[in-house]
């Protein structure tokens, strides 16, 4: 067996996402199965290395995954020529200063979002990618979730016809640490350590608008602070000053309108975390993480208002759950393989830093849209 080692600092990795999705997930799970496999005779095999600023988290991490190398030196880590790749999970305000000099160290770089503050410093990362002539790329994992992918099959056969919106509805109850310890950061509510919900999710909308439904076009936002007050994980009571709920509008190049509720302050009472439904005039769907639920033009009833009665009909029996005719394996291992296919054998990867910018502009426009209380054009970057 061929084997093509990719060594890779990953930083950030002792938090909640960088543990569980991409180191667990994804860089470990493709190591069990043997790495990323070419030919019955070639595969890719990543080689993590573990990086962050808290040693005892990091042995911890490494000893619990069969002694796994690890270092708290960026700088050390950079220098070292058994790693070609570096990777950035940690919080966004860290992100843009490291991943700068990764690139400048050589590296190919591979990001979680946002990928910066600021969409210019966003694309100030791509330019100088592209300069150094290392390849990058940025995580837009719900591209490849279950239900995202069923719907990606029926608009490429046509089920819709004419697609005309999309309503996606985002988010649940985080509860705020008084009475029982809270399942988000603290950061997420404080402006200057990077929260706000529209620098977190509008990054998420633009990439599953632009690849799904057509390039955003313009944006209108309005954002809230909705919880005043929380506690911090030392039980300390601190004022929330960023957005915790975001409700934007967004127009596509298709004449589409897509319309997105992002909230960590509601309670959840529909089928899963996160709902898109898309209307057509041939049919709609309903999809979830997993699921997708579908309705073509000749099973939707004929509702009439009367508000005097129960209605008779039961609308979500009305609906089909779409066969999971195929396997979906972890959509951060997914992006992983086809990242590591391209540093390996250069096949093509879109999803570059470039794409990670837009997405940050998105939300710097959507909170421009929320001061100014206007509809923003979204220029090309």
């Amino acid at each position: 067996m061929k084997t093509h080692a990719v060594g890779i600092i990953m930083n950030g990795v002792t938090g909640r996402m960088g543990t569980n999705q991409h180191l667990v997930r994804s860089i470990l799970a493709i190591r069990k199965q043997g790495g990323v496999r070419i030919t019955d005779g070639e595969t890719i095999m990543p080689e993590p290395l573990l990086l962050g600023r808290n040693a005892s988290k990091l042995a911890k991490l490494a000893e619990a995954h069969g002694g796994l190398p690890y270092t708290t030196d960026l700088d050390a880590a950079l220098k070292d020529s058994a790693y070609n790749v570096y990777f950035d999970a940690q919080s966004t305000l860290r992100r843009y200063e490291d991943v700068k000099k990764a690139i400048a160290a050589g590296k190919h770089v591979y990001c979680e979002k946002p990928i910066a503050a600021t969409s210019a410093e966003g694309m100030d990362l791509y330019k100088r990618a592209e300069a150094a002539k290392v390849k990058h790329g940025v995580v837009q994992d719900k591209l490849w979730l279950p239900g995202l992918l069923k719907l990606k099959y029926l608009i490429d056969t046509g089920f819709f016809g004419e697609i005309l919106s999309v309503r996606g509805e985002f988010g649940y109850w985080v509860f705020t640490g008084e009475h029982q310890p809270a399942q988000r950061p603290s950061w997420n509510y404080r402006k200057k350590d990077g929260g706000g919900i529209i620098l977190d999710m509008f990054c998420h909308w633009r990439y599953v608008v632009d690849n799904l439904f057509g390039n955003v076009k313009s944006v209108s936002s309005l954002g809230a602070t909705h919880i005043k007050r929380r506690w911090d994980e030392a039980g300390q009571a601190y004022d929330c000053d960023t957005d915790d709920s975001a409700y934007g509008t967004f127009l596509t190049d298709r004449g589409i309108v897509c319309h997105f509720n992002s909230s960590w302050c509601v309670r959840v009472r529909r089928d899963d975390l996160l709902t898109l439904q898309v209307d057509g005039t041939k049919g709609s769907a309903v999809a979830g993480l997993r699921q997708c639920w579908i309705q073509p033009e000749a099973a939707t009833p004929k509702p009439v208002w009367n508000p005097d009665i129960d209605n008779p009909i039961d609308f979500k029996a009305g609906w089909e759950l779409m066969p999971a005719n195929v396997a979906y394996e972890n959509a951060f291992k997914v992006e992983w393989e086809l990242f590591l296919r391209h540093l390996v054998l250069d096949e093509p990867f879109r999803w570059d830093l470039r794409e990670a910018a837009k997405g940050v502009q998105l939300a710097e426009l959507g909170m421009q849209s929320w001061k100014e209380r206007r509809w923003i054009d979204v220029p090309e970057l």
